[in-house]
Parts: C-alpha cells; sequence; structure tokens
C-alpha cells in the first residue's frame, strides 16, 4: 500500500517540482526540448535494447536453455520504457538507469531476490 501512494502521490509531485524548478532555471522551451529529447532517446534505446533480448531468448529457447536472464532483460526493459513514456526527469533518469545495460545487472539483481523470496514465502508456486 505504501509503494502505491508512492507512486501515485509523491512521485507526480516530485515530478511537478522538479519540471517547474526545471522551467525556471533554463526557461519553458529549453525545458520542453529536454523532455521530448528524453522520449526520443529513451524509445529508441528501449526498442534496441528489447530486440536484442527477444534475439537472446529465441536463441536460448533454440538451444534447449532457459532464458532466465534475458527475461529479467525484459522485464527492466519494459519498466525502463514505461518509466521514460511518463513526462519529467525523474522517471527519465530512473528509466535510463534501468535501461542502461551496466546498471541493469543492479536492478536484475533487485528482481531475482524479490521474486526469490516470494518463492520462498510460497507466494509464487512453481510447477514442474
Amino acid at each position: 500500500m505504501r509503494l502505491l501512494f508512492i507512486l501515485i502521490v509523491v512521485v507526480p509531485a516530485a515530478e511537478i517540482g522538479v519540471l517547474l524548478l526545471s522551467g525556471k532555471t533554463i526557461g519553458f522551451w529549453p525545458t520542453l526540448s529536454l523532455i521530448i529529447l528524453t522520449g526520443v532517446l529513451g524509445t529508441y534505446l528501449a526498442k534496441r535494447e528489447g530486440l536484442q533480448t527477444i534475439r537472446r531468448v529465441q536463441e536460448q529457447i533454440t538451444m534447449g536453455q532457459i532464458p532466465g536472464q534475458a527475461l529479467l532483460d525484459g522485464i527492466c526493459i519494459l519498466v525502463g520504457g514505461t518509466l521514460l513514456l511518463a513526462p519529467g526527469f525523474i522517471t527519465d533518469i530512473a528509466g535510463f538507469l534501468i535501461l542502461f545495460p551496466p546498471t541493469r545487472k543492479f536492478f536484475k539483481l533487485l528482481i531475482a531476490n524479490f521474486i526469490r523470496k516470494r518463492i520462498q514465502k510460497g507466494n509464487i508456486k512453481i510447477i514442474n
């Protein structure tokens, strides 16, 4: 419930504050240009990384392997791309961090630990 509160109230309020500060500091048009630029760059990066991940999943499935890491990459790319669609600098920074492969490793570790804990608690069941 706290996470939902943060996502619905705190993040948009912080985004508005940062956008107002940016507009006051560098002006309206540069702020708008930066928002559009990050959206375009984010879309390109998400598409590129997503296609690479899809190819990797297909290759691993073809070779009879379970594409665990590639699926975690896909989750990160989906979340990062979604964050980049939201207008604002905070979500853009978070989205870029999740999309870039070097920093994505940290987020993959967080997701894997989250899933592992849920499995251990019995909230997620694996059927063989």
